[in-house]
């Protein structure tokens, strides 16, 4: 079972940062073939979800107060390592994340900027989509809300 840490940046360990941005490197830079700025100086503001399976870092997402990132809250940098993706964390993931939002920041409209590949998938966690799909860092993302 995958164990969740929820912290703010500055209560993050080093280990813990090291291990974030690795994972985060490794799949969008990676992974994904995608060269771009992913240490944005937004992680101070984001309170960030850190998923452990077996003693590994497997699911990360951060999240943000209304007004950091989108007018609503928002849900940002949604990851699953690859060896991991079997196992369907990415649900327990976005659980969590929702449920954090709700609990953290007392909110419940929630704004992401998803890859497109994945619409469906945010579509099953209650997110609908906003506008046309557009290019961020050249990889075809959509605006997508819940409420």
């Amino acid at each position: 079972m995958i164990q969740f840490k929820i912290k703010p940046f500055n209560e993050l360990s080093i280990t813990e940062l090291y291990e974030l941005l690795q994972l985060r490197s490794e799949v969008f830079v990676v992974e994904q073939n995608c060269v771009y700025q992913d240490i944005d100086g937004k992680d101070q503001k984001a309170i960030h979800v850190l998923g452990y399976y077996e003693g590994v870092l497997a699911a990360y997402s951060r999240l943000f107060k209304p007004k950091e990132y989108f007018s609503d809250s928002s849900i940002g940098r949604v990851i699953v390592k690859a060896s991991h993706r079997d196992k369907k964390f990415g649900h327990d993931l976005m659980r969590i994340s929702i449920e954090s939002i709700q609990d953290l920041f007392q909110e419940t409209n929630i704004t992401i900027s998803a890859q497109l590949y994945l619409q469906k998938f945010y579509e099953g966690h209650g997110f609908v989509t906003v506008g046309e799909s557009y290019l961020e860092d050249d990889i075809p993302h959509i605006e997508m809300r819940r409420v």
